[in-house]
């Protein structure tokens, strides 16, 4: 009787155990354990802190929730470094996998993406890129997607602008040494002459570089009443008064990559400048309101950019794929993930069938040099201001 006893008492405890385990085992099932990339360091470190924040902001949200799902961020929750360098967004990438994450997001920028999609295609992991617009990086394979727009909807939407505006002569200065830059710079050419816009003058710089006067008078030399210059943040305000220093008085534009410039000390300067942006932390609308809100209470308006907005949408985007898709696992996020359609802080998204963001664009520009919304327009062209 004992022995029976004992293996009764024994067997109860093996299905405890079990059972437990199980328990344990669903409850993990429903944690999303995501790895994210950005840059930390450098001159684009402002993008890196937005992202940190936004994640953590996000994560507070969804873990305090009632959320079918939770969300784990690898790393110690801490973001990885891609240092806006191709060779260490790799090594950044390999530092969140050794976590074993379900899903990456990131990164920012088109240059660090590129070989992170790539790699990640390979690997058959999901990886949501929030910023990269240059087109190649979703075409690296099925696993690949983005919640930004890519850069020849980017350029349409800057010519259509300067369409609308009246300017007919453009002169474009351009990285030659950067994917961005390169890929803005040739939409906007592909889409100017279908608006009314001649390309007068096609000017080269490196993302090194600190001194604009040659490009900058041949601008002017040029009789253009347009300057296009796509390229990031640290560079606009030597490009801006190099510009204005040469005589010129036309407008000024750029793409998403302006957003944080400093305008420090130059708000003449930047009076008649532009960018295009995925959001605007000025639009009315309820879920961009409550994220600046919130935001700005924690952190503060300095790093309240378009990459902190699209990380915050990210980490949102990742447990809508889960509910869509079943399951937290990378099988079931890519499942959730394709064709999505999802509103959020950067507005209504539609992913088409290469898991590029269907969206619209945000027309900011300069006033007292400070960056204010000017108008919104979509995909089918229409306009709200």
């Amino acid at each position: 009787m004992k022995k029976k006893a004992a293996s009764v008492i024994l067997a109860m405890s093996l299905a405890a155990s079990m059972f437990a385990g199980t328990t344990a085992m669903a409850e993990e099932d429903n944690v999303i354990k995501i790895g994210v990339i950005c840059s930390m360091t450098g001159g684009s470190a402002v993008y890196g802190e937005g992202a940190q924040n936004a994640i953590d902001l996000a994560v507070e949200e969804i873990n305090g929730s009632d959320s079918e799902y939770k969300v784990e961020i690898v790393n110690g929750g801490k973001v990885a470094d891609d240092a806006t360098d191709a060779k260490q967004a790799i090594n950044a990438y390999n530092s969140v996998m050794a976590d074993g994450p379900e899903a990456v997001v990131g990164c920012f920028f088109s240059s660090v993406t590129l070989p992170i999609a790539e790699q990640a295609a390979n690997d058959g992991m999901i990886l949501l890129a929030t910023g990269a617009t240059n087109k190649d990086v979703t075409l690296k394979g099925d696993t690949i997607f983005r919640n930004c727009f890519i850069d020849p909807y980017q350029g349409k939407m800057a010519a259509q602008f300067a369409n609308e505006q009246g300017w007919t002569k453009a002169a474009i200065i351009y990285a030659k040494d950067d994917d961005y830059s390169n890929g803005l710079k040739d939409a906007f050419i592909e889409n100017a002459e279908a608006n009314g816009i001649e390309v007068v003058y096609t000017g080269e710089c490196t993302t090194k570089d600190t001194d604009y006067s040659s490009q900058a008078s041949q601008a002017v030399a040029s009789g253009a009443d347009f300057l296009f210059y796509p390229c990031f943040l640290d560079t606009v305000p030597l490009l801006v008064s190099a510009a204005r220093d040469a005589g010129f008085t036309g407008a000024i534009m750029g793409g998403d990559g302006w957003d944080g410039a400093d305008t420090s000390g130059m708000e003449d300067y930047f009076e008649n400048c532009y960018f295009t942006n995925h959001y605007s932390s000025e639009d009315t609308a309820p879920a961009v309101a409550n994220f600046v809100s919130k935001y700005t209470e924690k952190y503060g308006s300095e790093s309240l950019n378009a990459c902190a907005a699209l990380y915050y949408d990210a980490i949102y985007m990742m447990v809508e794929a889960a509910k869509i898709g079943g399951g937290s696992d990378t099988e079931s996020l890519v499942k959730g993930m394709t064709g999505m359609e999802f509103t959020g802080v950067n507005g209504n998204i539609k992913l088409d069938e290469n898991g590029d963001a269907i969206k619209s664009v945000a027309i900011n520009h300069y006033v007292d040099g400070e960056v204010k919304w000017l108008e919104t327009l979509s995909p089918e062209g229409e306009k709200t201001e």
